[in-house]
């Protein structure tokens, strides 16, 4: 065998396969979608970081308090995987992919980004819980005053929610999901900043044809509700399709809450080249 051409061509395999390895570690651009929610976001294959990927800036977490931590699950099993706490699979990724990006979650944006812990256990004991969870991340949060230097994640709790603790500003480091019975009790958009409700509540469309009129006006009439308060909007439970993600968000919907996040950010790839 002539050695130089077997040579050559080694080290030409050898280049390619810097280059296919360098390729596959050098991140896409990734730009955030304000108005992208991760429902049930741990139930994906890389919680938090299939979300980061495809520019979400919501992610959702149901957790349950159980011997004083946050166990991230939907339904509690017998047998609790001891690596689901709310610390492993999300404040401390967080924290660590800030560190990496300046302190941004997204460089360059300096747009709101959310972690939604959704209470599933009652109200005060998983609280407690977070609050300690949340005095080790000060760091990387915004407070609920907006007083001081601030982090990028805003942290909001829905579910079992500590209302009065919340409001009476007994808080320094999550707020509440409201919901549209909030409105007009003078809460303060920072204290509150997302009003969320089940879409059936004012919509019965399955995202077939075209919306009737009566559906239409019910959204409108509740974006506009609760815009006037300086706060966003967010239905869960929707068809979670493109032709009701559009008209959605036509409707003044800010945040469009969804399961099929490569879907959706493909949707809003092709939605900004229109």
């Amino acid at each position: 065998m002539n050695l130089i051409p077997y040579l050559m061509l080694t080290r030409i395999l050898h280049l390619l396969l810097i280059f296919a390895g360098a390729h596959h570690v050098l991140p896409a651009q990734i730009f955030p979608l304000q108005n992208a929610h991760a429902h049930n976001d741990y139930e994906h294959k890389r919680p938090l970081l299939d979300a980061l990927e495809f520019g979400f800036t919501i992610v959702e977490a149901d957790v349950y308090a159980v011997d004083n931590e946050l166990y991230v699950y939907h339904d509690l099993p017998e047998t609790i995987d001891k690596k689901r706490t709310l610390e492993k699979v999300y404040l401390a990724p967080l924290a660590s992919h800030i560190e990496r990006n300046d302190g941004q979650v997204y460089p360059g944006d300096n747009g709101p980004f959310f972690l939604m812990v959704d209470f599933k256990s009652a109200a005060k004991p998983t609280y407690k819980v977070l609050e300690r969870y949340l005095q080790k991340y000060e760091h990387i949060l915004v407070r609920a005053s907006a007083e001081g230097d601030t982090g990028p994640v805003h942290v909001f709790i829905s579910g079992n929610r500590p209302i009065k603790r919340v409001l009476a500003g007994n808080s320094k480091f999550a707020v509440l999901d409201g919901r549209p019975s909030d409105l007009g009790k003078n809460i303060s958009p920072a204290l509150m900043p997302i009003i969320s409700d089940h879409y059936k509540r004012h919509a019965a469309w399955d995202g077939t044809g075209e919306m009737p009129a009566k559906d239409k006006a019910a959204i409108s009439k509740l974006a506009e509700r609760v815009h006037g308060e300086g706060k966003k909007l967010r239905l869960w439970a929707i068809p979670d399709t493109p032709a009701v993600w559009e008209a959605l968000l036509s409707l003044g919907v800010d945040y469009i809450n969804t399961d099929r996040l490569q879907a959706y950010h493909e949707f809003m790839q092709q939605r900004g080249a229109e």
